[in-house]
Formats: structure tokens, sequence, C-alpha cells
């Protein structure tokens, strides 16, 4: 059961990152016409943070779980 878990969390945190990833990508490709961020900057920077977060939770579980 305990594996399940951890799979599930690594599951979740590495979908995240994708999704906010792609996120990064289509900000950095497609500044323009992106009319609800105009601060493309502090966009991507928040995007980032988000990713740092769920990065932060797969190397806790490497460390403290597998």
């Amino acid at each position: 059961m305990m594996e399940q878990l951890i799979i599930a969390l690594k599951k979740h945190a590495e979908g995240h990152i994708a999704k906010h990833k792609a996120n990064v990508i289509i900000l950095l490709n497609k500044t323009t016409g992106i009319a609800e961020h105009p601060d493309v900057i502090e966009t991507i920077e928040k995007e980032l943070d988000i990713i740092a977060k769920y990065d932060d939770q797969l190397e806790m579980i490497k460390k403290y779980f597998e």
C-alpha cells in the first residue's frame, strides 16, 4: 500500500510539473497575444514557483521514502 501511495504522489507532482512547464514554454514562445497575462515575466515567475514546489515534493519523496 505504501508503495502505491508513493507512486501516486510522484505521478501527481510530475503531472503538475509537466502542466506548468508547458505554460512556461507557451509564454516564452507566444508572448504576444496573451491578453490575460500582461506581465509575462511575473506570470512565468509564478509558474516557476509552482514547478519548484512540486520538484521539492519529488525530492522529499526520494530522500525520505525511497
